[in-house]
């Protein structure tokens, strides 16, 4: 962790506690790090900054491609393992399911164990994941993988915003930090979609899962040695808890995904309904009478809190909805392929790490309330136009501009988001905080996809991308009015 004056770098254990002899009293001759050599003196604070700030946003980083890079690859996927539209939508969404699912579980074994020993087992398991994936010979070989990868993400994801929380504590240089680090997250997710393209196109789907072995083996040697572990809280996990909310999510996946191909009134889809519908009441009873809820419930009475994980919610719907549509639509619709859909998804995610940095330019002026109303409200202006002008024959230079205004709104978004909720968890909450927002996200994600999804195969194919885009308009106006009515001060 980082002090603000200057002191000896003593690293804690993984249980929090300092070793013998190298408390902050102690004179530089008697505090050296644990397994350092006497009289090595701690890296300049600059440095040490941005090594932190890379080694967390690896995670980050290599989740983000993955995401990104499966837009492009879902048309090769579907044509090589023969995949149907429910199939791919498995493949992205198995993923999303298991992250989702498994974030609030994950946030609680990150207090109880210490964020940075989550974070490396995170790592481990989607690096491991990925080779599955490489090497999967069918389509159901590959949904285990992405479910797996999903576990994997969703261990690493909040245990990386709590270690970012503890290693910057001001919250004026936090603010800039959440900027950059964003705007290099955005950045993987920015050039995800080329990296797939030209992939998939000259080596085949495989290596889009090849690509994250170096990455995930770069993060866990490198973050033992550059991040300091953060002290470890004995808390109750709540099995039950998470068990019910696996399974609600796990059975709407199933009727979102598996209802347009079955039919609505398949028994098999109104049986998922019903188990989800009963799974949430059970979940939300536990909730309301568990001596140790898994939800934050005391922090949702913070209206802040609140807003931020709706807008959370709707704008992950709208966000990875509309680039699930898009990237099928550029292919099946425009015949383009992977390599230039690739090039073609460009500017509608080459401007995220663009947005981030106004956010950090001007966000700690204007106030997170303001950069996120401004900035959701102009996402959702682009959105309706494209609902109002989508055209297989629409000039791309037209579809490339107004996608590139619409999620320029997106990157602001992000961080001023961030900010919200972190205002609003502190320090304390921010294990489970960050990781309520991350899951109320990729619940998001899980049903956004899907419910695209059903929306191209009751229009008969990508004719209904239009439509698609005008639900994501829809989602974007509701984030509008939670902001709005939900964050009442400059935070």
């Amino acid at each position: 962790m980082i002090s603000e004056k200057a002191a000896p770098y003593v690293p804690a254990r993984e249980d929090g506690t300092v070793a013998p002899g190298q408390g902050r009293g102690q004179p530089q001759s008697q505090a050296q790090p644990q397994g350092r050599a006497q009289g090595r003196t701690p890296p300049p604070r600059r440095s040490r900054d941005g090594a932190q700030l890379l080694v967390l946003a690896l995670g980050f980083v290599m989740a983000s491609l993955d995401t990104g890079i499966m837009n492009v690859a879902a048309n090769d996927l579907g044509a090589r393992l023969g995949l149907t539209m429910s199939g791919l939508t498995w493949v992205v969404d198995g993923y999303v399911l298991a992250f989702a699912a498994l974030l609030l579980l994950a946030g609680s074994l990150a207090k109880r164990f210490g964020a940075r020993r989550i974070y490396l087992l995170g790592l481990a398991v989607f690096t491991a994941a990925s080779l599955l994936g490489a090497v999967a010979p069918n389509g159901a070989v590959l949904v285990a993988a992405r479910f797996v990868q999903g576990a994997g993400a969703a261990l690493f994801m909040p245990s990386s915003l709590s270690l970012l929380m503890h290693a910057f504590p001001e919250p004026a240089r936090r603010a800039k930090i959440l900027g950059i680090w964003s705007a290099v997250v955005s950045t993987s997710v920015g050039l995800a979609p080329t990296i797939g393209g030209v992939l998939v196109g000259t080596l085949g789907w495989r290596s889009i899962f090849l690509v994250n072995l170096p990455v995930g083996l770069a993060g866990l040697l490198l973050t033992r040695r550059v991040i300091a572990a953060v002290p470890a809280r004995r808390s109750a996990l709540g099995g039950g808890g998470h068990v019910l909310g696996l399974l609600a999510l796990g059975a709407l996946s199933y009727a979102l995904i598996e209802g347009p191909g079955m039919g609505w009134s398949a028994p098999y889809v109104l049986g998922a309904f019903a188990v989800a519908a009963a799974a949430l009441a059970g979940f939300l009873i536990r909730e309301r009478t568990a001596r140790t809820p898994i939800l934050p419930v005391s922090l949702f009475a913070d209206r802040g809190f609140t807003a931020a994980n709706a807008v959370g919610f709707l704008f992950n719907f709208a966000f990875y909805g509309a680039l699930f549509v898009l990237g099928l639509f550029l292919q099946g619709a425009r015949g383009a392929s992977p390599v230039t859909a690739g090039l073609q998804m460009l500017p509608a995610v080459l401007v995220l790490p663009f947005g981030n940095m106004l956010y950090a330019r001007f966000g700690p002026r204007v106030g997170d309330r303001t950069a996120l109303t401004a900035s959701l409200a102009l996402s959702t202006a682009g959105y309706v136009l494209l609902f109002l002008i989508l055209a297989p024959g629409l000039p791309y230079w037209v579809l490339a501009v107004v996608l590139a205004v619409a999620n320029l709104g997106g990157g602001v978004s992000s961080p001023a988001l961030t900010g919200v909720l972190m205002a609003a968890a502190g320090r304390e909450h921010a294990d489970i905080g960050s990781a309520t927002l991350n899951a109320n996200r990729q619940i998001g994600s899980l049903v956004g996809i899907a419910g695209m999804g059903a929306v191209l195969t009751g229009a008969g194919g990508y004719q209904g991308a239009a439509g698609a885009f005008a639900l994501t308009a829809g989602a974007l106006a509701l984030a509008v009015v939670a902001a709005l009515t939900g964050i009442r001060t400059r935070t």
